[in-house]
Parts: structure tokens; sequence; C-alpha cells
């Protein structure tokens, strides 16, 4: 009864003229981004947190949870129209989507992609709902030793996880805890790396760090990449799926929403994962793996509906413990600590109003999307002919007066311009800049729990170690550490052992 009790309220908060606006603006834009290659909910959600300054803290956060899901339906356009990834959890579609649509299938293949979120989304918000209460009352047995274990291991299993060096992902977060420690020391007052500074008394912001690495970095590396597409074009006739194609996408939709519900609980990036892994295991179980590549409909099904499951499994850990395990939650948490809201086990006892509202904002969010998705496709494909050299200036301008319009700092621009740079070269140099961004956001809250749990234990850092919670966790993280290490001292050996076995046969 409770839990009826709550949704009609959060039925009541999400049905507000003014959020059903807000969640129809955050699912529109959350499509748009999607379906410009290179932009994707991160850049998104980032290029838009000062636009909700003046909201109320449940209609900003419902905003952007609908451009995070938004962005997961609006990818899939690209990937198959044009064979283009709008972002990188729709690589795997493009796959098997534009084969579809090179043999004049785009209709079916856009349809099921939509439809698949749609069961997905839902599947995940009903979840959601039903985890992150039971979620919540676990992490309040969490003491400071446990939170500190836990974003030990959120960090290693992100380098883990990300695509490229573990080592160069590893540096870049530990630079993105070093940037966290600038400012007012939280414990004693003290100014750390301020230099005389003012405006670094409150730390280095969030907002123009990431509206840096995201959206002027995203431009720089656009320019160097920017050609017109062809792109396939598809009538509103030829949309609906076969029956045979029904038969085909059940399965893969029903299993890449369970399957992207329990990645996105995971650290890392959770939909990319989840879309990978969901399409490994359709064409494990599919009878006829060799059509996977030639424009098998269930390998679009399937990693459609993963990575919008994975949306929903991510907003348990970020809601119901207050850690974001992935980039795009990373900057939501930024986001609501500067409306000042702290998701935690607390968040849905004390702000029940908020958690429920956004809960089910998010289904009707999701029943938006399956409106605008398949109607208006040919529209949002039309979006891809619109030159680089019209829309870059229009992000790079949005860019400079957002960060401006936070503070009326020029010294935030200047903070946001420097991390675009920095981000180009990042990524040029092959780093990955989310686990920085990750790491920038829960510097602060991992230092402080990190030094509660010293100050509990007078120094001794054995209290990790005598807490059967956390030295299980940290096991798990330096078991990830050394697994590359491992892995490199066996090839070589392996190699080794070849080499003198091949000697002995020579001599003998």
């Amino acid at each position: 009864m409770d839990i009826l009790s709550h949704l009609a309220n959060g039925l009541a908060i999400a049905l507000s003229p003014g959020n059903l606006f807000y969640c129809f603006v955050g699912v529109l834009i959350g499509t748009l981004v999607g379906v410009l290659p290179g932009v994707g909910p991160i850049a998104g959600m980032s290029l838009l947190i000062p636009a909700t300054f003046g909201m109320h803290p449940t209609t900003a956060m419902i905003m952007l949870a609908g451009i995070y899901y938004g962005a997961m339906y609006g990818g899939s356009t690209t990937s198959i129209l044009i064979n283009v990834p709008g972002e990188a959890a729709s690589v795997v579609t493009s796959l098997d989507g534009y084969q579809m649509a090179r043999a004049g299938r785009a209709g079916p293949a856009l349809a099921m992609a939509a439809i698949g979120s749609f069961v997905a989304g839902t599947f995940s918000i009903l979840m959601l709902m039903l985890l992150a209460p039971p979620f919540a009352q676990l992490a309040l047995k969490f003491g400071p030793a446990e939170y500190a274990a836990v974003m030990i291991l959120g960090f290693v299993l992100l380098a883990y996880l990300v695509q490229g060096s573990m080592l160069k992902a590893l540096m870049v977060a530990a630079f993105g805890l070093l940037l966290g420690t600038v400012g007012i020391e939280p414990m004693s007052g003290y100014r750390r790396f301020a230099f005389g500074r003012p405006e670094l008394w409150e730390g280095i912001g969030f907002v123009p760090v990431a509206m840096g690495l995201f959206g002027i970095a995203e431009v720089l590396v656009s320019v160097e990449r920017a050609s017109l597409q062809e792109v396939i074009r598809t009538k509103l006739r030829h949309l609906w799926p076969s029956q045979e194609d029904w038969k085909d996408s059940i399965g893969a939709i029903l299993r890449g929403s369970v399957l992207g519900f329990a990645v996105g609980i995971l650290p890392g990036p959770a939909t990319v994962l989840a879309s990978f892994t969901s399409y490994t295991v359709e064409k494990r179980v599919s009878r006829h793996p060799e059509r996977f590549g030639r424009g098998a409909i269930e390998g679009v099904a399937g990693p459609e509906a993963a990575n919008n499951a994975a949306t929903g499994g991510a907003m348990v850990p970020l809601l119901a413990l207050g850690i974001p395990f992935a980039p795009a939650t990373a900057v939501m948490m930024g986001a609501l600590m500067i409306h000042g809201v702290r998701p935690g086990p607390l968040l849905i006892e004390q702000r029940p109003d908020f958690f429920w509202g956004v809960i089910v904002s998010m289904y009707i969010g999701n029943f938006m999307l399956l409106i605008l998705n398949l109607p208006l496709v040919g529209l949002f494909a039309s979006l891809l002919r619109v030159p680089g050299r019209f829309l870059h200036p229009l992000i790079v301008l949005f860019c400079l007066v957002g960060v401006y319009s936070i503070n009326y700092s020029v010294f935030d621009v200047w903070v946001m311009i420097l991390f675009g740079l920095l981000g180009y070269v990042l990524r040029k140099g092959g780093f990955e800049v989310a686990p920085l961004v990750l790491a920038l956001v829960l510097g602060p809250v991992f230092e402080t729990s990190l030094r509660q749990s010293l100050i509990m234990s007078r120094g001794d850092l054995a209290v990790f170690l005598r807490r059967p919670l956390a030295a299980g966790l940290l096991l798990v993280a330096l078991a990830l550490v050394l697994t590359p290490l491992l892995r490199h001292v066996s090839g070589r050996l392996l190699a080794v052992a070849g080499r003198e076995d091949l000697s002995d046969r020579d001599r003998a």
C-alpha cells in the first residue's frame, strides 16, 4: 500500500503542467542529442545544467533524466540510417541495423528499436521502483569505511571497463581526485591549491569542467572529422514490422531488458556494456548466428532494449546509495548537488516527492518517446543534413553563455576553455575523460569517507580489513588492478616456454 500511495503522489507531481512540459523538453532534447553524432547524453546534460538553475530540483532532475534515456532512443536512428552511431551505446546497433536499411528494411529496424526501447525502459523503471528502497535500507548499514571501499571499487571498475589502457584511465581518475581537493577543506576549513584566487575557494566548478570536456572538446574533435553522410530515407507506411520480425525480436527484447538492467547497476559505462553483452548473447542463442552482421532484426532489438534498460539500472546506485557508477549519472549527481539535493539512502525517506515524482516521470517520458520516435523519425534524421559549420558555432555559443550565466564569472569561462583544450588533447592521446568527471564529483565524498574512517580508527588503516564488506570490496578492486599485470606476465612466460620448446626440438 505504501508503494501505491507513493506512486499516486509521484503521478500527481509528474502530471503537473510544468513537470510534464519539462519531461517532454528533456526527451525531445535527448532524442536530438542522440541523433546528432558525437554529442551524446553526457554532453547534452552538461550543456543544459545552467538552464535548470531556475527550476525546482524535481523538475530539473525530470528534464535531465529525460535527456539521458531519450538519447538512447535517438542514437539508434543514425546507426540504422547512416551507419554512424549517435552515441557509443548504439555502435552495435549499426552492425545489423544499417544492413537492414540497405536492404530496404529501415522501417522495421527503426520501429523495433523504438518498441524494444519502450518495453525495456518500462521494465527498468519497474525494477528501479522495487529495488531502490531495499537498496537504500541496506545502504543505511554502510559506514564510512564501506562507502570509501565502494568508491575505490567504482573507480577501478570504471578504469577496467573503459576502452583503451587501464593505466591511462587510472591516471585520469587520479587527476580528477586531485582536482576535487582544490578549495576549502571540508573538515578544517583550510584553503588548498587556491593560489590566492577567491574563485577557487569553493573548488573547481563542476559545470565548467563538464562543459569543457564534453562540449568544447567534442566540437574540436567533430570539426576534424566533419562530413555529410548519405541518409537512407524511409516512409511511415514501411515502418511496421512483419509477423516474422515480431517472432524473432520478442525474446531478444525480453532478454535485453533483464540483462541491461543488471549491467546498469554495475560500475562503468553501463549502456555501452549492456548493448554489446546483449548482442553477444543473442548471437550465441540464435539458431542462425550466421545472419548476424547481415541484417538480423534481433541484433537491433536486443541491444537497443539493453541500453535503455541500463539507464534505469544506473539510477539505482545514484538514488539509493548516492554513488554514481557511470559518467552520465555523475553529471546528474553534480547537477543535484548544485540544486542542494544529496542523493543517498535518506533521499527516499526525506524527499519522497522528489524520488517518486522522478520515477513516474520516467515512465511518462518513455511513452512520449515511443510516440515521438515512430512518426517523426524522418524529421530527426533530417537534422543530420545540418552542416557542421552552423551546428558547431551554436554549441560553442551555448557553452559560453551557459557557463557565464552560472556566476556571471569570466573565470568560469576560462576554466571551461582550458578543460575543453585539455579534453581535446586527452582524446587525441587515447585517454578517456569520463573517469576524470566521475572522480571530480566523487572526490570530496571519497575524501570525507576516508578521513572519517581513519579518525574513527585513530589512523589505523586496518579498519578496512576488519570490516568484512569493506575488505571484500577492496579485494575485488585489487584483483581487477592485478588482472592485466598477471595476464601480461603469464603471456610472457608462455612465450618464453614456447621458444625454449622450439630450441629443444632444434637441438634434437
